[in-house]
């Protein structure tokens, strides 16, 4: 059965407008028809300082994959678009590391569906992703009605009472 899934790409290495678009390309051909998709922010990288800012996006996706077949093809159009993991993360498809960097691409599952998947190797709804202004933004945009399972908020709400006050500004390309 279809499973509507939120998605968030970001990229500050390289060309990073093509990379959004080579991710989301990459997405429509192995994970499910795109839906929605936000506009593309420009943010300060959260967690670690670099010059190059990050250009991020949201996307709603219909799939019929399960998380585990979802995050191994986020792993495989990441590796295709030259994403280098050098540090452990928290989890595999999290960016949670303790060591944050620079990145060609990098695509977070951010819900599924209003399913709870917590395993050793991933978990859904992605666990920072109330506390950061870079994710809820662009999702806000697209789905701002959308409650989170856990916290049982909407995500305008959760972007409303989010503390994170690093640069993040919707730019046109």
């Amino acid at each position: 059965m279809p499973q509507t899934v939120f998605l968030l790409l970001g990229s500050n290495q390289g060309d990073r407008e093509s990379n959004l678009l080579k991710a989301s390309a990459g997405i429509t051909q192995k994970i499910g028809q795109i839906l929605k998709i936000s506009s593309v922010y420009e943010t300060e990288p959260w967690g670690f300082e670099d010059s190059t800012w990050f250009y991020n996006q949201a996307l709603e996706v219909e799939t019929s994959l399960s998380p585990e077949n979802i995050l191994n093809e986020i792993h495989a159009i990441e590796k295709d678009l030259g994403r280098v993991r050098e540090a452990p993360s928290c989890y595999s498809g999290c960016s949670c590391s303790t060591e944050y960097s620079s990145r060609t691409i990098d695509i977070d599952i951010l819900f599924y569906g209003s399913k709870i998947h917590f395993t050793e190797d991933l978990m859904i709804p992605h666990p920072r992703l109330h506390e950061r202004s870079f994710t809820l933004l662009p999702l806000d945009e697209i789905a701002p009605c959308f409650i989170h399972p856990v916290y049982r908020k909407t995500v305008s709400e959760l972007l409303l009472q989010c503390r994170d006050k690093s640069g993040v500004n919707r730019i046109s390309l």
